[in-house]
């Protein structure tokens, strides 16, 4: 059920070269990346393992950009988890869309504890 897990960072360039060789001796690599985030996955899957700088633009701390995401069947899954997450006391931190132009489609949301998830489909 989990479709990958982000971990916060606050040197991205010092952290990537930890994760480069640590996921290259589980079989992944890098699978998409830019300024503020880079992801690795197996092959022929998708991104299974990711590092950014938080985006509040805060420092990484113990849980501060920590974020778990849920594998969706398709977009109008992403919309439903969305909505269904709100209904239930959750609150909106992204509302799906596309992000980027890698055909990566998400939305975002906090459940009722402040705990940051999103649903996502790729393609």
């Amino acid at each position: 059920m989990i479709g990958y897990v982000t971990l916060g960072t606050n040197d991205l360039k010092k952290s990537a070269a930890f994760y480069d060789k640590l996921c290259a001796e589980m079989g992944m690599g890098r699978f998409m990346e830019n300024d503020r985030l880079i992801a690795w996955g197996g092959p022929g899957g998708g991104a299974g393992f990711g590092i950014a700088l938080p985006y509040d633009g805060k420092p990484m701390t113990i849980g501060n950009g920590v974020m778990a995401a849920f594998g969706a069947k398709d977009k109008a899954h992403v919309e439903q988890i969305h909505k269904l997450a709100l209904s239930l006391g959750g609150s909106c931190e992204g509302p799906p869309g596309p992000r980027g132009d890698s055909g990566f489609y998400a939305a975002y949301f906090r459940d009722p504890d402040g705990n940051k998830l999103n649903a996502f489909v790729m393609g």
